[in-house]
Parts: C-alpha cells; sequence; structure tokens
C-alpha cells in the first residue's frame, strides 16, 4: 500500500475525467452508467485515493445490509454502547454512525474519507432528521468515539440499503464504496433475498474483503439455516467468504437495552481486531480491496466511456436532424420567392394597382406580410419535421419543449414578423442611400424605389415589370447595385430568421454540453493509470 505519488497523480487524473462525464440524455443503459459514475466517484474520493495517500489510516469497516436486519444493534454490540439507534419503526438509521476508538478521533473528523458529508458530534433528536449539527438539507456523518474499539478499527453503521428513502439508499451505497471492509448483515428470514445478494454480488465484482453475518437465527433451526447460507455462498463463489453467525436473543427485537451478550458478537469483534491490528491480516485486507477497486476500472471506465460516446453520437443525431429540416426549408423558401409566391393575395392586388391605385407604403406593407407568412410556415413546417424526427429518437425526451406539438408558436410568429420589418427599414435606408448620389431635382422618390425594389426581390417571375420600372427611375447602375445589394440583404435575414429559430431549437441540447472528448480522455486516463500500476 505504500503507493507511488504517480499513481496517485494518475488516479486523481481518472477521477477528474469521470467526474466530467455528463449523462442527461435518457439512452437505454444510461440508468446503469449514471449508477457506475456515482459508484467510481465515491470510491475514488471516499476510499481509494485517501486509502493510497495514508495507507496507515484505521480500518473502515461498513456495516450494511436491508431494513430490519439488525445492523445498528450489532453495532451497538460490537461497541459495548448505544450509539446508533436501534428499533422496530424501519427505517431507524437515517444518519450515518461512525465509531472509532478516541486515539483515531482525528483520522475522521477531518474531511479525509467522505468529504462531502458533514461532521457532527450531538446524537440525533426526535425531529432532527439527521440534520442536528449542520445546516438544514445537508448530509451529515456522527462521529462517535468508544474505548471499547480497538485502535485502528472504526465501524460505521449505514443506512439500509432497501431504504423506502431514495436518500437513504444512494447514501448506503456510497457508504460501501467508502469501505475497507464490506460487513453484510442479514437475517434468517431474509438472507436468500435479492437485495443482499445483489450487495454479495458487487462486492465480489470488486473483489473487496467481505464478512458476512447471519442474523437472528433461531437456536432450533441454527445450523440448517447455517448449511443452507453457506451452500448459497459457495454456488455464488463466495464460499470462502468469513461467515459468522447470531441467534436470536431478546435483545435482537429492540426492546430491550439494543445490546446483544458480549459472547454473541465477540468472535466478529475479534476476527475484525485482528485484520485491524495484525500487521499482516491488515495488509491483506485493505490490498485485497484497494486493488479489487483499480482492476474492476478496467472493466468499467470503457463501460463509461461507451456510454458518453451513445450520449455524443445521440447529441449529433438530433443536432443533425434539426440542422438538416432547416436547411432544407432554407432552400424551399428561396425557391419559392423564385417563383413569385409572396406576390399572391393582397400583394398582387395592390402590384397590379401600384402606384395608380396603391401607394408605395401599402405596397410594402403588403409584401412585408407576405414574406413574414413565408417565413412563418417555413419555420412551422420545419418544427413539424423535427418534432416528427425527434418522436423517432428517445434521447429527444430530454430536450423536447413541454407542450410541443411541432407547431409555430405565438413568440416565435412574432420574432418573425420583427425581422421582416427590420428588413424593410434597411431595405428603405438602401435606397435613400443609393439615391443620394443622383442630382436633387433628379432623384425619385425613395419610397417608391424601396417599394419596386422590394417587389423585384420578393415578385420573381411575376414582378419582372418592377425590375424594369425600377431601372427607369433610379437609372441602370443604380438599380443593378439595388438588386444586388438588396437580394444579398433578404438572404441575410431569412437566413437570421431560419437560423434563429433553429438555434432556439438546439438551445436545450446544446446547454448539456455534449462533446467527443470524455469518451477519449476516460481511455486516456485508464491507459496512463495502467502504465503507472
Amino acid at each position: 500500500m505504500d503507493a507511488r505519488p504517480q499513481l496517485i497523480d494518475a488516479l486523481s487524473a481518472l477521477r477528474d475525467r469521470v467526474a466530467a462525464v455528463r449523462l442527461p440524455l435518457p439512452l437505454p443503459g444510461a440508468p446503469r452508467a449514471r449508477q457506475t459514475r456515482a459508484e467510481l466517484l465515491a470510491q475514488l474520493d471516499d476510499y481509494l485515493v485517501p486509502r493510497l495517500r495514508e495507507p496507515e489510516a484505521p480500518l473502515l469497516a461498513v456495516v450494511g445490509g436491508s431494513t430490519g436486519a439488525g445492523k445498528s444493534t450489532l453495532v451497538n454490540s460490537l461497541v459495548g454502547r448505544c450509539v446508533s439507534e436501534a428499533g422496530v419503526l424501519r427505517p431507524t438509521t437515517r444518519t450515518p454512525v461512525l465509531v472509532c476508538h478516541p486515539d483515531d478521533h482525528g483520522w475522521f473528523a477531518a474531511a479525509r474519507v467522505l468529504p462531502q458529508l458533514t461532521r457532527v458530534w450531538a446524537p440525533q433528536q426526535d425531529g432532527d432528521d439527521g440534520k442536528r449539527g449542520g445546516a438544514a438539507g445537508q448530509r451529515t456523518l456522527r462521529i462517535e468515539a468508544a474505548g471499547a474499539l480497538p485502535r485502528g478499527l472504526a465501524l460505521l453503521d449505514a443506512p439500509d440499503i432497501d431504504s423506502l428513502v431514495v436518500e437513504n439508499r444512494l447514501l448506503a451505497a456510497e457508504l460501501m464504496c467508502a469501505a475497507d471492509v464490506w460487513v453484510m448483515v442479514t437475517t434468517a428470514a431474509r438472507y436468500a433475498d435479492a437485495v443482499p445478494w445483489h450487495l454479495l454480488r458487487t462486492a465480489k465484482e470488486y473483489d473487496a474483503t467481505l464478512v458476512t453475518v447471519l442474523d437472528r437465527v433461531p437456536h432450533q433451526v441454527i445450523e440448517e439455516v447455517s448449511r443452507r447460507y453457506a451452500a448459497l455462498l459457495t454456488k455464488a463463489g463466495l464460499g470462502d467468504v468469513p461467515r459468522f453467525t447470531v441467534p436470536e436473543l431478546p435483545e435482537s427485537a429492540g426492546g430491550g437495552s439494543g445490546l446483544l451478550p458480549h459472547t454473541a458478537v465477540a468472535p466478529l469483534l475479534s476476527w475484525l481486531a485482528h485484520r485491524a491490528q495484525d500487521p499482516a491480516a491488515r495488509q491483506q485486507a485493505v490490498a485485497r480491496t484497494a486493488n479489487g477497486v483499480i482492476d474492476s476500472l478496467g472493466v468499467r471506465m470503457p463501460e463509461l466511456a461507451g456510454a458518453a460516446a451513445a450520449q455524443y453520437a445521440a447529441a449529433v443525431r438530433l443536432t443533425a436532424a434539426v440542422e438538416d429540416v432547416y436547411a432544407r426549408e432554407r432552400e424551399r423558401v428561396l425557391a419559392r420567392l423564385a417563383e413569385g409566391v409572396v406576390l399572391s393575395g393582397d400583394a398582387r392586388t395592390r402590384w397590379r394597382g401600384f402606384p395608380r391605385y396603391s401607394s408605395p407604403a401599402e405596397l410594402l406593407d403588403s409584401l412585408v406580410a407576405g414574406l413574414a407568412a413565408l417565413l412563418q410556415c417555413a419555420v412551422a413546417a420545419a418544427e413539424e419535421r423535427v418534432h416528427e424526427a425527434w418522436r423517432r429518437e428517445p434521447a429527444a425526451r430530454a430536450v423536447l419543449r413541454a407542450g410541443s406539438r411541432g407547431r409555430l408558436d405565438p413568440e416565435a410568429a412574432e420574432r418573425i414578423g420583427i425581422d421582416v420589418r427590420r428588413w424593410r427599414r434597411v431595405l428603405e435606408e438602401l435606397a435613400e442611400e443609393e439615391l443620394r448620389t443622383l442630382e436633387r431635382g433628379a432623384a425619385p422618390d425613395p419610397e417608391t424605389v424601396a417599394a419596386l425594389l422590394a417587389a423585384a426581390l420578393l415578385g420573381g417571375r411575376r414582378a419582372r415589370a418592377a425590375g424594369e420600372q425600377l431601372a427607369e427611375r433610379a437609372g441602370a447602375q443604380i438599380a443593378l447595385r439595388l438588386r444586388d445589394k438588396g437580394g444579398e440583404l433578404t438572404t441575410t435575414y431569412i437566413d437570421r430568421v431560419l437560423h434563429g429559430e433553429r438555434d432556439r431549437r438546439l438551445a436545450p441540447l446544446d446547454a448539456l454540453d455534449m462533446t467527443p472528448e470524455p469518451q477519449a480522455e476516460l481511455i486516456a486516463a485508464l491507459s496512463l493509470l495502467q502504465k503507472e500500476r
């Protein structure tokens, strides 16, 4: 356990790469990947890095198990006094309790392990909900000192791994990741349940130092239950795991003092004390758990990298679908402009009556309304196609706007209207600027020129006469410059509208900050760790 600084640095770098992984999209396998990430961070922060940095720190045995297994009673009995609340009300353990020898108190009072838990020293009172000594909402760890425990050994009474409270279940799993020794407690009535076996299989997967306690076994069936439990462990490849049996006693029900007779827990206490105080046994226990965690990284890190890659690939697919839809709508809009679709309805009537029956302002108003309607229809069609494409992608559930049905919302229609009116204003300014080059008496009315220019730009084949009239009034060179600059301006504003709505659709996805780097960085960090090891 005398780790080189380079190995610790490699582990710290790997930890940072794991922390940088984001898995926000609801892909198949994402929940497992998030759990893997959380477990990796817990093991690296709470156990592996602190253990390698300070190998002489006390041995930490975390006592875990399902609801009603008797964990708190067991811890109280090992310590020789009530340090953790035991009772029939479940789930009992809400604030985890760490008990150590007074001489070892300094190892745990600081944030060496479990740095995210606030340390408290006062026992929890009714109504505190585990927050006594800390601010509301803080997760806490209560520290107790007990001279009955041997030096170099600490016990941690964890919440139930099957607690009805989600936060308790998550905390229980996190605390197990901080253990040098996993103490799994089950009962004669529940030793075959799925919950304890999930914990046992996890310990085997990590090759952690593990000990099991079969609690509350009736005297008359103690041999039979012990034999069956041993057979199940052997079948699961855990036949060499130390087993301790605690008979059913009046104190087990929690109706008495909550302390079992010393003889009932003496074998387990002796085994733990030996692991803490015998240098060879301690080295074996700690090294096995630490090496097991490091070995497991070779499997879990590529899995996490694969999940990160899948997230990025899904984000790319979602982005590409939006960009493709809006690119097609842009081409359709330009094609429709060339066909003169804007010069229809009221705009066509105004154009036919211009300038005798329609003023330049009226013609411009109708053309602006037609262009806005064309762009609004384009955005609505794009939104509908995006909605259909994203519905086929499970990942899109994380970024689909609430209530979105692929329709144009009123705010989008208003934004498009504002942009088209700005286009009109800039077009009018462009006409005024070009006409300043003419002599004052020969210059035509700027608003009339702007109306003709707008008709020529938006009318397509239907408004060829607009270009001819524009050349007659402003001159061929000015008309040519106006057509060129006006065409660029129109394309710019069409792109501003479509790209703006496209970017708004992509904004929730962009906010997730999905990049391809995490996959490569995870593999690189793992490779560096394996090299340093």
